[in-house]
């Protein structure tokens, strides 16, 4: 594959990554039992398109990978401010979270992307801004360990308490 054929690729490769965010969107929308049969092979595509294909692509074409953005904060919800839906509890997002998480720093974005995709597993109707919220409240009383700002998701990091 040359540069050109590369960038081709990698063009039609994130239409697609736009898409899949568009579907993800709209299966969020669906009721608990229809979200589940969508979730996992959804996650599971995603996952390829990003870390085996683009990241192939990257990884012999630097060049082509997109700037890195300025930090951004995401979220700057609360944990104080959550209110859970009934059928979820505390419990089961800190389950799901600590599944997700690692001895070594993890970008808080993967993270919580991971997280997504386990919550619409287990049909948990959380999102994003949630599972923030509750990462930020579990670093600020030493559950995990973080750096950066945990607003700013794609620059922050967690990971296990020694």
């Amino acid at each position: 594959m040359d540069k050109p054929q590369a960038a081709e690729i990698q063009r039609l490769l994130l239409a697609v990554s736009d898409a899949v965010h568009e579907a993800r969107a709209a299966i969020f929308e669906l009721a608990l039992e229809d979200r589940a049969m969508f979730a996992r092979p959804l996650g599971e595509f995603a996952s390829c398109l990003h870390f085996e294909m683009l990241a192939a692509i990257y990884a012999r074409y630097p060049e082509l990978r997109p700037p890195e953005e300025p930090p951004t904060i995401i979220s700057d919800l609360r944990w104080e401010d959550v209110t859970l839906p009934a059928s979820v509890s505390e419990a089961d997002l800190d389950a799901v979270i600590f599944s997700m998480l690692t001895p070594r720093f993890q970008k808080t974005a993967m993270v919580i992307a991971k997280a997504m995709e386990r919550c619409d597993e287990c049909t948990l109707p959380v999102n994003g801004e949630i599972l923030g919220a509750r990462i930020q409240a579990l670093a600020e009383s030493d559950r995990l360990k973080s750096v950066g700002d945990l607003r700013q998701w794609r620059h922050s990091e967690v990971r296990l308490q020694d």
